[in-house]
């Protein structure tokens, strides 16, 4: 049976409660544990997969197919373990499921309440699967006291009290502010979070507190004391030039020894770090630098394309080189010529999105790439713009374009490229699907297979003509266009398994040109980068002359 540890957060939000959690888990792992990470959020959406990544961020994708949380992507980064629907749930689908059940007659008539049927729907997600780990993390989404959570908050103390004695561990991150008039770090805010949480039955065994400055012994102590903590299970969260320091100098501070105290395992297996430190030496020792333009839509946000982000300070470790990757809006190209905003950049990526803002920067940005040798990667929709690309300027089909943006403008504009699928093949069942269907989890949706054309760019990167990928997408690339794009000279050297879905297409003749529909970011990690993006940060060293 898992070991339970709930991580909460006070004073304020963004605190990098995610982060904490996974490189925790990383140091269990290192110490010969398995472990398993969850979130829960407070929020009423039922998944994140309809938020503007504006409101959430990104929309991680796991390969059965949930969309969640962006915490899950750090969760698999850093342990390596694949993330399931069983791992993230909102206030949305827990009161979904209950009212669910309510339509069904399963609690007999009785009144429906949040405590005990909300509680006991959450305490039935936390049990899942526990069986199959050492360490279960659980992380909870927001703050202590907003009134959201107090349900989630409600249901650990419970499961908690329910649970044997021992084996469940309350972790609580914090922030500890630094006065610069007074020259003094200040404990009160924590010291407010902590009583909020004692309100509400739930006593923290470990503080984790935020903080730009080292703390001094004497505010552990008194954190110590007014939080009823001991002194060595305070441990500071100290600002870091990379996350990936995290699991070493939450390590340095003795996190790990602390939670293994706290559940009493004595003598505690010695942590295998090898790994965490060549990742280090490879961030903060790198041979040179490349510069890497992000084309996209949600550029003020670095967060709404988080897993890409990584993905490239990936492939940049995986290269011993440090990418400097640039945001740009894609709407400044819609009117204005690409060539004065992208010269002097090694290499271009268009990332996915939704609507048609920014398309028509996408697919000159595209351009820009294809006609002067630099390096691109189109990934979902920066792969369908640059297939509209190809077909306007090298198949001649100057009204080329997709069917989401008629659907969005209510006319036809465009010759359908890009359409809308409306069924595919999903194991051995065929999904089917109408353009007026619920936005939520309509989509091709977690992890489908590919065939690789022998002899192709990315048979060549990948190592195997065989693969399979994450998808998050409604739209697809009409098939019927491949005679016509191929003979112009845009290969299409990705497939799925029945021929009927285009999941990759390459130039050539082109040094570093490719374009896919699903998103391999999410799978990248900083100890076994994506071998796309491996091969992309390779091909923008080349373009910097660094090979």
């Amino acid at each position: 049976m898992a070991r339970y540890i709930f991580i909460t957060g006070g004073v304020v939000s963004s605190l990098g409660k995610g982060l904490a959690s996974a490189a925790l888990g990383a140091l269990l792992q290192a110490r010969g544990y398995s472990v398993r990470l969850r979130k829960l959020d407070p929020y009423l959406n039922v998944d994140p997969g309809t938020m503007s990544p504006y409101e959430h961020g990104e929309v991680f994708v796991t390969d059965d197919g949930a969309e969640t949380d962006l915490d899950l992507g750090h969760y698999e980064r850093f342990t390596g373990v694949a993330a399931r629907n069983t791992d993230s749930v909102s206030s949305g689908r827990i009161y979904s499921t209950v009212l669910e059940k309510e339509r069904r007659g399963e609690y007999l008539g009785k009144t429906i309440q949040v405590i005990p049927h909300v509680t006991n729907q959450i305490k039935e997600f936390l049990d899942t699967g526990a069986e199959d780990v050492d360490f279960m993390l659980c992380e909870i989404g927001g703050t202590v006291g907003d009134i959201e959570g107090l349900p989630f908050f409600e249901a650990i103390r419970q499961f908690g009290q329910e649970k044997p004695m021992g084996q469940c561990l309350f972790m609580h991150l914090t922030l500890l502010p630094w006065i610069a008039a007074s020259g003094e770090l200040k404990t009160k805010p924590t010291q407010h979070s902590v009583k909020e949480l004692r309100s509400i039955g739930i006593a923290p065994d470990i503080l984790v507190c935020r903080s730009d400055q080292p703390i001094p012994t004497k505010e552990r102590e008194k954190l110590a004391l007014f939080c009823n903590v001991r002194p060595e299970r305070v441990i500071a969260a100290l600002d870091l030039k990379s996350i990936y320091e995290a699991p070493l100098a939450y390590h340095r501070e003795g996190l790990d020894q602390a939670v293994l105290d706290a559940f009493g395992i004595s003598p505690a297996p010695a942590p295998k770090l090898d790994k965490w430190r060549d990742v280090a030496d490879r961030i903060y020792n790198p041979d040179g630098e490349v510069r890497i333009a992000v084309v996209g839509k949600y550029t003020q946000l670095e967060d709404a394309y988080k897993s890409i982000s990584e993905a490239l300070t990936h492939g940049g470790m995986h290269n011993r080189v440090k990418v400097r990757t640039e945001w740009i809006d894609a709407e400044i190209f819609d009117s204005d010529d690409p060539a004065p905003y992208l010269e002097g950049y090694n290499a271009i990526l268009v990332p996915g999105g939704f609507g048609e803002r920014g398309t028509e920067g996408k697919i000159r940005a595209a351009q820009y790439a294809r006609e002067n040798n630099i390096p691109y990667f189109g990934i979902c929709l920066g792969m369908q713009m640059a297939v509209v690309e190809a077909a306007r300027n090298m198949a001649g089909l100057s009204k080329a374009g997709s069917e989401e943006f008629d659907n969005e403008a209510g006319k036809d504009r465009y010759e359908h490229v890009i359409y809308h699928m409306k069924a595919w093949n999903e194991g051995n069942r065929t999904v089917e699907r109408t353009i007026d269907d619920d936005k939520g989890g309509t989509m091709r949706l977690g992890a489908y297979d590919a065939m690789l054309v022998e002899n192709s760019h990315v048979a060549e990167i990948y190592g195997t003509r065989e693969i399979s990928e994450r998808h998050r997408h409604r739209f697809e690339v009409d098939i019927a266009y491949r005679d016509q794009l191929e003979e112009a000279g845009l290969c299409f050297s990705g497939l799925s398994p029945d021929g009927e879905l285009p999941e990759i297409v390459e130039l050539p003749d082109h040094p570093w040109f490719v374009g896919v529909q699903f998103h391999p970011e999410l799978k990248s990690k900083p100890f076994a980068p994506h071998p796309l993006f491996a091969s992309f940060v390779r091909a923008a060293m080349e373009q910097s002359r660094l090979v």
